[in-house]
């Protein structure tokens, strides 16, 4: 018999207590037990679950008016810049930022030892805090300087929006040169002496759900150990990329733009980071639960790391100057295992991502749904998926006088 199930039935058994939910993980096994469709008509709802850094984050913050009012012009935290761009005591700290007198990599390779991701976690571990404002005065907000202690229970509000989290796939990063190097996805020793990735494979959310079908605009998920939505399709969202005949895309596709309630959340899942000779990031938890609507989305669910590939990129020169340079592709069983064949050459992983902190968030969750706390949501919207027209740009570089001779 063919299964069909809507959100609210799934939610009326949720309420019950009644509901069948299983990680990304179990559901493997069970297919493998029961087939598709025994496995299909059982399970109301599968858990996923990713941690690790996500560069793309960052919070909101209103820190109410002072006695006289400032209008905040610039704003630090801990000596890291929030942006204040906004309203007189709003301000928005992004994961990256660093403080003005950070040497960088001036001092090469930089050690980056706080930064915004860092600022992010005290605030979330309720440390105090060193807020500096400075303003030019207005008959309004008369003040022109502020220096004070706050910690996230001073603030009227403060919620995480994150414009880009949970990468669908991703790189798989070698060194084709001569030395070590620096980046995002760690230190990458020279002649492919190691190799990084950073997906929790056949946990991760994106991965079980390719094209988007239960995942959308309002979908409730676990953000940062707290409850969150998604809030828009993320920056740099670019589904209609090769997939393979699972559906699963074959490099980097979606993206999520994710928002939630900081004072919910908890530092074991939003955890600032530095990464030598490249900056500070924050590592973000994430979990999303997929409702298995009829057969087609269990089968989705049940990927294996072993059906999951992605591309394997140079970062010496082919990821940094743009050059194409095809060195085929690696499954996550084989990243997982801690050694994988490139261009005949075994080689040591690396995780950038935690696969049994994943494991955990998709175990939470199924906690949380189980014992009636967490209900799933229909999409309000859904993504732009496979089919949609995207074209994923780069910046165009025109000289500034065509554009003066054109005034």
């Amino acid at each position: 018999m063919a299964v069909k199930r809507t959100y609210e039935e799934i939610n009326e058994k949720i309420r019950k207590g009644q509901a069948v939910v299983v990680t990304a993980e179990e559901v493997i096994g069970l297919v493998e037990e029961k087939g598709y469709t025994r496995a299909a008509q059982e399970i109301d709802v599968v858990t996923t679950g990713t941690f690790g850094p996500m560069c793309s984050s960052g919070v909101m913050i209103n820190f109410g008016h002072s006695n006289p009012r400032i209008k905040m012009k610039r704003v630090w935290l801990n000596g890291v810049e929030a942006y204040g761009g906004l309203a007189a005591v709003d301000a928005y700290i992004g994961a990256t930022q660093l403080p003005d007198n950070d040497p960088e990599n001036k001092v090469y390779p930089g050690k980056f030892t706080y930064g915004g991701g860092h600022v992010i976690h005290d605030l979330v571990a309720r440390k105090p805090l060193r807020l500096e404002a400075i303003s030019y005065g207005t008959d309004c907000y008369p003040r022109k300087k502020l220096e004070t202690v706050i910690t996230l229970d001073d603030v009227n509000e403060a919620y995480l929006f994150n414009p880009r989290n949970a990468y669908q796939n991703y790189n798989c990063a070698v060194n084709l040169g001569d030395r070590t190097i620096y980046t995002y996805m760690g230190v990458l020793k020279p002649r492919m002496g190691n190799a990084s990735y950073s997906t929790s494979g056949q946990l991760s959310p994106l991965l079980n759900d390719p094209y988007y079908r239960t995942t959308g605009i309002g979908t409730r998920i676990f953000l940062g150990g707290g409850v969150g939505y998604v809030a828009w399709y993320g920056t740099q969202h670019h589904p209609n990329v090769p997939r393979g005949e699972n559906g699963v895309p074959l490099t980097g596709a979606g993206t999520l733009a994710v928002i939630g309630d900081l004072k919910q959340m908890s530092p074991e899942w939003l955890v600032g980071a530095s990464f030598i000779g490249y900056g500070a990031t924050l590592f973000v938890g994430i979990g999303v639960p997929i409702p298995i609507l009829d057969e087609e989305m269990l089968r989705y669910t049940a990927v294996k790391d072993e059906e999951i590939f992605c591309p394997v990129v140079d970062y010496s020169e082919g990821y940094p100057y743009c050059k194409p340079n095809d060195l085929g592709s690696v499954n996550y069983r084989d990243l997982r295992s801690g050694r994988v064949n490139i261009l005949g050459k075994e080689v040591p992983t690396t995780p950038m991502s935690s696969y049994p902190r994943a494991r955990k968030i998709a175990q939470i969750l199924k906690e949380w749904i189980q014992s009636g706390r967490f209900e799933i949501t229909c999409p309000v919207q859904p993504l732009p998926s496979a089919d949609a027209d995207i074209v994923f740009r780069s910046i165009p570089e025109r000289g500034v006088n065509d554009l003066n001779n054109r005034r």
